[in-house]
């Protein structure tokens, strides 16, 4: 059976301009997490980490930094990378936890 894994992005920290046009504290750039957890006991992690700049040359529709959420950074963060390198990451991520569960190396110490 295939586990299910749960993958969540963590982009909680950000580099802002402190200025931009008539904005404060405008988000330029995102320092992202992912974590991947399986559903197996005990569970299984892989993580990625990694960064994503921003367009803030075309901003529609601003959101004062104190209103924001890691929701709404992570849909900015995920259309920033496109649906291919975010497929990538994720798939990234079920490697890891396959070398996890089902390793192709190991390092063993001998005893005596």
């Amino acid at each position: 059976m295939k586990s299910l894994i749960t993958y969540n992005w963590n982009c909680k920290t950000v580099d802002v301009y402190p200025t931009e046009g008539e904005y404060t504290d405008v988000v330029y750039n995102v320092h992202w997490i992912v974590t991947g957890t399986d559903d197996s006991v005990p569970p299984v992690e892989g993580r990625l980490y990694g960064t994503q700049i921003l367009n803030t040359s075309d901003i529609t529709t601003f959101i004062p930094f104190d209103q924001l959420t890691n929701e709404e950074i992570v849909a900015w963060t995920q259309s920033a990378m496109g649906p291919e390198r975010v497929a990538e990451i994720e798939a990234n991520i079920v490697s890891q936890i396959e070398l996890i569960i089902n390793p192709t190396s190991l390092t063993l110490t001998i005893e005596n």
